[in-house]
């Protein structure tokens, strides 16, 4: 389905803002055939040196990934600074990355992106360099060792990044062995994945109408209806022609979405670019492994209360549709309608594979009974004199876990092994 030109161009606008930047006109061209030196074609081109004359304009933001060699004809041409789509994306990256992790991987992505532009980018790369010195060879050129530079750079880097994967990995295993579900959160950016994060977590992540508000990964405890805990994570939201120097760098980050035992896709269903941006996001999980009819993904509808101003039978169409489906919810996390569905949804997906088991604990071991209501779902409680009888439903990992600690096993197990022993000793 093609893009609706109207978000084109308001993502477009959205970018530039997001950098504070003034923005002085728009242009909007359909482009037939591409020119291969400056992408935009010779009536496009006057077109816009026209305007940057006439406004006196310092920047020009084209809303594509341009060939370095495309960049640097228009900026001949133009007389102006030309930033690309990547360009301007990973300047906005760099901007709202706070955290060392989130710096490292925007840093990796930029010297990524810098190396593909040194060919004959700009004019002082075309200088001859001397043989004096022990890094160049006589007649040897800038451009060589300013990509010799960044490629050990881009190798430090890339270090600093397996450790960040290798730290991630531990932080994983033992999240496992905790036991704690992980569901992460995902969507194109500007859907309110931030919003639903902070209104399920009380917490007050960066959540403004503005793309990639959001950017270093977020991880919170949630407390579900049911008394379960889970993890839920919040990460970079994705968009159209994401550049795939982002995607590589940010691969620790995104491995959180592929060991999630949970995937909710955050839709905004007032877009007007609604299925262009599901098709970005599904085809973001495609390239991370992730199987779009996987059975954890639950679509997430947000924004019902803007839909609902602007078209309030299409709203209640779609509240109607999922409202017993298991697998979508409609709400607004900015009023918190629909809230309550999702969470009972959660506990429905998390129950599913899971078993109910009966065990017998006594009282005092209030250490192990504190256990299962954590890390179980109680369905039943019986008390005797000295002892607890708890029904309570849990995962595999789970149980593996109560049984090694603390040594009790369910009933089920446990009494015919006690009766053919009692039977036994009866003979």
């Amino acid at each position: 389905m093609a893009d609706n030109p109207d978000s084109v161009k308001q993502e477009a606008i959205g970018l530039c803002e997001a950098l504070q930047l003034s923005i002085q006109d728009v242009l909007f061209f359909t482009i037939k055939k591409i020119n291969p030196a400056t992408y935009l074609t010779k009536g496009h081109l006057e077109r816009v040196a026209e305007t940057v004359q006439d406004k006196d304009i310092k920047l020009v933001y084209i809303d594509k990934q341009l060939k370095p060699g495309q960049q640097r004809d228009l900026e001949e041409y133009l007389q102006v600074k030309v930033v690309d789509r990547t360009g301007l994306i990973l300047e906005i990256f760099a901007d709202r990355a706070k955290t060392q992790e989130g710096r490292i991987q925007v840093d990796l992505a930029y010297k990524m992106y810098q190396k593909s532009r040194l060919v004959r980018a700009w004019t002082h790369l075309e200088r001859q360099r001397g043989g004096g010195g022990f890094i160049g060879g006589p007649g040897e050129k800038q451009t060589e060792l300013d990509r010799r530079a960044l490629d050990v750079e881009i190798r430090k880097l890339e270090k600093d990044l397996e450790k960040i994967k290798s730290n991630r990995a531990l932080q994983r295993k033992a999240r496992e062995r905790e036991s704690f579900p992980i569901i992460a959160l995902v969507g194109y950016t500007n859907a309110g994945k931030s919003t639903l994060f902070n209104y399920l977590t009380n917490e007050t992540v960066l959540s403004k109408d503005m793309l990639f508000a959001t950017l270093d990964p977020t991880m919170r405890a949630i407390k579900l209806p049911n008394g379960q805990q889970a993890i839920l994570s919040d990460t970079v939201g994705f968009i159209r022609n994401l550049p795939t120097e982002l995607v590589a760098a940010f691969s620790a980050t995104l491995e959180e979405v592929v060991e999630a035992d949970i995937i909710l896709h955050v839709h905004d269903i007032s877009s007007a670019d609604f299925e262009s941006q599901r098709r970005t996001v599904l085809d973001t999980l495609d390239n991370l492994g992730i199987d779009n009819e996987a059975d954890h993904i639950i679509d997430i509808y947000n924004k019902i209360d803007l839909l609902r101003e602007a078209d309030e039978p299409e709203a209640k169409r779609l509240q109607k549709l999922y409202r017993r489906s298991a697998d979508s919810v409609v709400l607004s996390a900015h009023t918190g309608e629909g809230l309550n569905d999702l969470l009972n949804c959660l506990v429905y997906h998390l129950l599913l594979g899971q078993t109910d088991y009966s065990f017998v604990i006594p009282l005092s071991d209030g250490k192990a009974i504190s256990w299962l209501h954590t890390y179980g779902t109680i369905q039943q409680t019986q008390y005797a004199e000295n002892d607890a009888n708890l029904t309570v439903t849990l995962g595999e990992a789970a149980f593996n876990k109560f049984t090694k600690v603390f040594g009790y096993y369910p009933l089920s197990e446990a009494m015919p092994l006690s009766y053919l022993q009692s039977s036994h000793h009866e003979e």
